[in-house]
């Protein structure tokens, strides 16, 4: 609560309690409104998941940035996309390990989860269960809500978290329809990832098929979605919306669009869910390549700043490396301001992640098969290369807090 607020209630409680009382209750309607999902507790120390070819541990120094190989933590098969419960009691993962008992069912594609345990960051796993094509998964605030979604087939799934954390049934699937005017790209649906509220009502899938994002309700007493109304938000036909990210205040949100290499900004109806277009931005430096393509988008802990990469040109390829792209935000309207263009020093960034701390950044190269490490300065901007660490084909990221 901000400082002229907290001076306003005082005053209030002088003069007349009722008011006071009648103000409370405004406030906190208010804030539920408007609430941001919670913030890992800044810790020192951090167990860091890399999805990419299996799970890699690292521990991770919040004071000096310092990573530390803790070895595979899982033998996950394909690139995984990671996510965690509020508590971090479990991870899930795209893909399987070989020893699945079920692996017969799994060959289209799964999801997985394991329990971590919370001294080592050990991974045990639990289950798998079947969903094909999937490319991005994330959970509601609740931790009891795993929603996917599935680019080859272009939809959108729920599933229900049991309570020893292992995956139980779907619970929702949305087939998506219709083609968009790329003819090489967007002739069907690719539903590419699902991003939580911050007042956890509402999902958004942003589809690169179809240039839409579309809007779900969360129903957390049955674990499923349903359509919201108005169903989805329209961008411009040809950008391929990929990921998507909250402002701060609530107010705003942000999608990266991987086939037109730009930001688009959209004012945020809390209430009803509703996004509305207000500015699209270029992420491209000055010279830009050919096959320069948007993939990853974070928004800083402060509000100040948003990250977006562009994945660069494939490995044999001997145009410049992929890069992250840095944007100045105005509090007030939400608009964008491109500040720094900053190479990653290899090819294919496919993912970033910004530490609990909002101090460093990490973006993974995926096919030069490194992870490199920027300092956050407090402009924002980032600093030289930290950090060089090799892995193979890093495509996701998650911080747990370590003891």
């Amino acid at each position: 609560m901000g400082v002229a607020n907290c001076s306003f209630l005082k005053a209030c409680v002088r003069v007349a309690p009722g008011i006071m009382a009648a103000v409370f209750v405004a406030t906190v309607a208010l804030g539920q409104l408007n609430a941001q999902p919670p913030h890992p507790q800044t810790a020192r120390s951090y167990f860091v998941y890399v999805g990419g070819g299996g799970i890699h541990q690292y521990r991770f120094d919040a004071k000096t940035g310092t990573l530390k190989s803790l070895g595979l933590a899982a033998p996950v098969s394909g690139e995984s996309w990671l996510a965690t419960d509020p508590q971090h009691r479990y991870l899930y993962t795209i893909g399987a390990p070989a020893s699945a008992p079920n692996q017969a069912d799994l060959q289209g594609g799964s999801i997985s989860s394991y329990s971590i345990d919370p001294k080592t960051g050990a991974l045990t796993y639990r289950n798998s269960v079947s969903s094909p094509s999937t490319a991005h998964i994330s959970l509601d605030q609740t931790g009891k809500i795993l929603f996917s979604a599935n680019y080859g087939s272009g939809s959108v799934s729920s599933f229900a978290i049991k309570d020893d954390g292992s995956i139980g049934e779907r619970t929702y699937l949305d087939q998506h329809t219709g083609s968009s005017v790329n003819p090489l790209r967007q002739t069907k649906p690719h539903a590419h990832s699902v991003v939580v509220s911050p007042d956890n009502r509402f999902v958004f899938s942003p589809d690169l098929g179809l240039d839409k994002i579309f809007i779900y309700k969360i129903d957390t007493a049955r674990q499923t979605i349903t359509p919201n109304d108005p169903a989805y938000v329209k961008v411009k036909p040809g950008l391929g919306p990929r990921h998507f990210a909250f402002g701060t205040s609530g107010k705003f949100a942000y999608a990266v669009c991987e086939m037109g290499s730009a930001v688009v900004t959209f004012r945020y109806d809390a209430a009803r869910g509703t996004l509305t277009p207000i500015q699209t931005s270029s992420i491209l430096p000055p010279n830009p390549t050919p096959e320069d393509q948007g993939s990853e988008i974070r928004m800083a802990p402060s509000g100040k700043y948003l990250y977006t990469s562009n994945q660069g040109p494939e490995a044999d390829s001997k145009l410049a490396d992929g890069y992250v792209t840095v944007f100045q935000v105005d509090s007030k309207s939400g608009m964008t301001k491109q500040i720094q263009v900053q190479p990653t020093g290899g090819k294919e960034v496919r993912s970033f992640v910004i530490d609990p701390t909002g101090k460093y950044l990490l973006a993974g190269n995926g096919v030069s098969n490194t992870v490199v490490e920027f300092a956050i300065r407090k402009d924002g901007k980032l600093s030289p290369i930290k950090q060089k660490i090799d892995i193979a084909s890093p495509a996701s990221f998650l911080f747990i807090p370590a003891p």
